[in-house]
């Protein structure tokens, strides 16, 4: 027999220096439920599949969350040479306030002090959805999707995303990904 296990994080403020949540290797069925981060460095999947590793992180809900003067928002982070997946996650009902990197989803993370080589193999990124996700963006790129052309991001779906795109902020695509977008009226 197998064994169910739903990690439940709800009604929490964090006030970290790093990242408010980081959701790593191996975790799947995680649900965040209403919570704040002031400072730090918002939400994230990742880092995955540094060193080649494998790596599998997938069922993951994210609803209802304040992010306030961090560096990132909501991010998905892989090294390049990984394998593995993270797959079925969703943003919903966040609310942005002065947010560097509002959406991230990012195949080619390094954090070396060097550049890392390009690499062919890649965590593969699948059936994300952002909804519902509003606020401010301190900087000009509100969104930025770094996605593989070996293992591109598929089933990218954004929903109701209001005021992260305003005046000169951008969204930069890179890469091979499938996305829809739907502007609730």
């Amino acid at each position: 027999a197998s064994c169910i296990i739903v990690v439940l994080i709800a009604n929490s403020n964090m006030l970290p220096g790093d990242d408010c949540i980081s959701i790593v290797n191996n975790s799947p069925r995680i649900q965040i439920r209403s919570i704040s981060c002031v400072p730090g460095h918002g939400i994230s999947i990742g880092s995955l599949g540094k060193s080649k590793s494998w790596a599998q992180v997938h069922n993951v809900m994210i609803d209802g969350a304040l992010l306030s003067n961090t560096e990132n928002g909501v991010r998905i982070k892989t090294w390049q040479g990984g394998g593995g997946y993270a797959a079925n996650i969703k943003f919903q009902n966040v609310l942005m306030e002065n947010v560097s990197n509002p959406i991230i989803i990012d195949q080619y993370y390094c954090d070396a002090r060097f550049p890392c080589a390009n690499q062919s193999m890649a965590v593969k990124v699948e059936n994300v959805s952002f909804v519902h996700i509003k606020g401010s963006s301190a900087t000009e790129e509100a969104m930025r999707f770094a996605c593989s052309d070996t293992s591109p991001c598929e089933g990218l779906y954004l929903e109701d995303i209001d005021r992260l795109i305003q005046g000169d902020n951008k969204i930069l695509l890179l890469g091979s990904l499938g996305v829809n977008f739907l502007k609730r009226n």
